[in-house]
């Protein structure tokens, strides 16, 4: 297995510099689901937030690229069962990935809530907002 960085996948989705592009394109065409790439989830925040902020894309197209990644079988992407639900409340709720993403793992490693600053994502289940 090999480990995929956020810019390798940025290459292969946006396919806005030729060389880098074919470069990623020949790395990902030679996965398998015998010899897969490996996405983290920190990967996976940090290309949502370079799509939305660099590439001004919406959510419904991260929303797809990300459920084209998540339905590969020649990628093992990290913690996909709550990648899933994180991205319908992206498409769909106007939550931020990466506040989603946080929320996940926190509930995952057994946190009672999250605590935050962060108004939007206080309306998560499970976020309370400090100082309100």
């Amino acid at each position: 297995m090999i480990a995929l960085d956020t810019n390798v996948l940025v290459r292969f989705l946006v396919q806005d510099d030729p060389d880098q592009a074919r470069l990623a394109g020949q790395v990902i065409d030679r996965l398998t689901e015998e010899t897969p790439g490996f996405v983290g989830r920190e990967v996976l925040v940090e290309l949502v937030w370079v799509l939305e902020r660099a590439y001004r894309l919406g959510r419904a197209e991260i929303a797809v690229a990300l459920d084209g990644l998540l339905a590969s079988t020649e990628l093992v992407v990290e913690g996909a069962d709550q990648v899933g639900p994180a991205l319908e409340l992206y498409r769909n709720d106007g939550f931020g990935f990466a506040d989603l993403m946080i929320v996940a793992t926190a509930r995952r490693e057994g946190a009672r809530e999250v605590v935050t600053f962060d108004r939007k994502a206080a309306g998560l289940p499970g976020v309370r907002l400090l100082g309100a």
